[in-house]
């Protein structure tokens, strides 16, 4: 079979078949972004002639690992390799790339909803070349065009240097944000001739792949450019205050030892994320303290904060489904060594340096809530409400701010991996909703899960087409309010549920929780 090749606005690409599919993978959207345009908007990419090999990913950005954190870490981060083993990204500067599966390019029939995936690893990590984000089953499920994107991560796409260089890097802080803007501008001018149809475009992420989503809603540049949009366990109300931002910029500068923007631009980029990582503490950074890399609001790519105190207007006519997982918190704290034990007497300490100085309230009311849970259980629900509680805020804002609806998920399905301590964590649902379940081990297996995958893929599916994800294969589902609260709990058995944990949410009255 010969193998196909489709024509874009900078030059054809060929790709192969595979999984009853058409794939091309490393497709530039975007210049390269070394040298000179370190720090600089996105420029388009540069044309090709003859045809472009685009059978294989391309880098990711430049970036820290977590394996080596411990061995109970690098016990979770085993659980997200694949059949073939861990995936290794290789990484460069040249990485402005999208991966895409498509049914059919041949130009025939209805034009696809096209479903745009932003990879999690908060601002810093990550990669759409993942194998647990192949789209071709999806693809193949929903006849929809599936995309992944690659884009700037970390200081090289959001340390705000205007205040130390001046008006050359103006949008700096920003950089990483403006370059998903370009890619959704590159699936605009070209997705028709992979067979997707560009009026009917969601975005969807999780983690910091949600912050993305939640980032793209509040920017103006994108609006028109998408026009459904998911959330999955990212709200992020906020971006970082300019004044954060600059001092994380220089911070970096200090570190490094630089006088120059030319100076800074000859550091090799490992030199600058190792940098980065002690700046903020970490290989993601915190929550919300501190130094950190995030879309700064500039008035350039970010006019002012997505979702506080008010939703960005251009979210407004946007269909959103949003949601968490019921026990977020578990994929981080399970690799704390000894946080299963903690002491009720140290509970108020750890909680107020992890969750902030004015915990006792909260941690009174779980205490009411979950009275045999132990203190390690009642600060993992606490810390999870963080993303819980942000998503409801998001979700508050949106609907007080536009027409379009919202739809509410928790991913209640628990794992059985390491002997279940994890419950419902942080990122198990990807595998479902791209119906891959095949690519990581984090489901444990249990054999409800393929029914299940179905389920939530249908749903991710049926909301790509028409803004609503309901479909045979659930219950009604109704659309969110603040009266109501109805939310999609999706386990063995799916279900709805008006306000669950209401007590709890409650007591996070005037707290705002999410991301940053």
């Amino acid at each position: 079979m010969t193998e196909p090749v489709v024509k874009t606005a900078a030059g054809a690409v060929r790709g192969v078949f595979a999984g009853g599919v058409e794939v091309f993978k490393g497709v530039p959207y975007g210049a390269p972004t070394g040298g000179e345009r370190r720090f600089r908007p996105p420029e388009p990419p540069e044309p090709w002639a003859g045809e472009l090999d685009c059978r294989r990913v391309g880098p990711a950005c430049p970036q820290p690992g977590l394996v080596g954190s411990g061995p109970v870490a690098d016990q979770i981060a085993t659980l997200f390799a694949g059949p073939d083993g861990p995936f290794v990204d290789t990484q460069g500067e040249d990485c402005l790339t999208l991966n895409l599966w498509t049914p059919s390019s041949d130009g025939s029939g209805t034009p696809r909803p096209v479903m745009v995936w932003f990879h999690g690893g908060a601002w810093t990590m990550g990669s759409g070349n993942s194998p647990m984000y192949d789209g071709a089953a999806l693809a193949r499920r929903g006849d929809v065009v599936v995309v992944t994107v690659n884009h700037r991560l970390g200081a090289l796409g959001y340390l705000a240097l205007d205040e130390v260089f001046g008006p050359e890097v103006a949008g700096s802080g920003s950089a990483g944000a403006l370059d998903m803007v370009a890619a959704l501008e590159w699936v605009r001018d070209n997705i028709g001739a992979f067979g997707g149809d560009p009026g009917n475009v969601t975005v969807f992420g999780e983690s910091g792949g949600g912050a993305k989503v939640s980032v793209l809603l509040g920017m103006p540049a994108a609006e028109g450019l998408f026009h459904r949009a998911v959330v999955q366990s990212g709200p992020m109300l906020r971006g970082i205050d300019p004044e954060r931002a600059a001092a994380t910029a220089r911070a970096v500068v200090k570190a490094l030892g630089v006088s120059t923007l030319a100076e800074l631009r000859e550091v090799p980029a490992g030199r600058l994320v190792e940098v980065q990582t002690q700046v903020i503490g970490g290989p993601l950074g915190g929550f919300a303290s501190g130094h950190a890399l995030a879309p700064a609001v500039d008035g350039i790519g970010l006019p002012a904060h997505p979702f506080d105190p008010v939703a960005a207007p251009g979210a407004g006519p946007v269909p959103l489904l949003i949601g968490t997982t019921r026990d977020e918190m578990t994929l981080f704290t399970a690799a704390i060594p000894g946080f299963s034990l903690l002491a009720e007497g140290a509970l108020p300490t750890v909680a107020a340096a992890m969750n902030g100085a004015d915990s006792d309230v909260l941690l009174d009311t779980y205490a009411r809530t979950r009275p045999g849970a132990s203190p390690a259980e009642r600060l993992n629900a606490l810390m999870t409400d963080r993303f819980r509680v942000g998503s409801i805020r998001l979700a508050e804002r949106k609907l007080a701010g536009g027409s379009a609806p919202v739809f509410m998920y928790r991913f209640d399905f628990t794992t059985p991996v390491l002997d279940g301590r994890l419950g419902a964590p942080h990122a198990i649902e990807i595998a479902f909703c791209f119906d891959n379940l095949g690519q990581t081990r984090l489901h444990g297996g249990r054999p409800e899960a393929p029914a299940l995958a179905e389920r939530v893929s249908e749903a991710w599916l049926a909301f790509a087409r028409s803004g609503d994800p309901n479909h045979p294969g659930l219950p009604a589902w109704p659309a969110y309010d603040t009266v109501r609260r109805a939310t999609m709990l999706f386990d063995v058995d799916c279900r709805v549920a008006d306000d669950p944990d209401g007590e709890e949410r409650r007591a996070w009255d005037g707290r705002v929780g999410g991301l940053y």
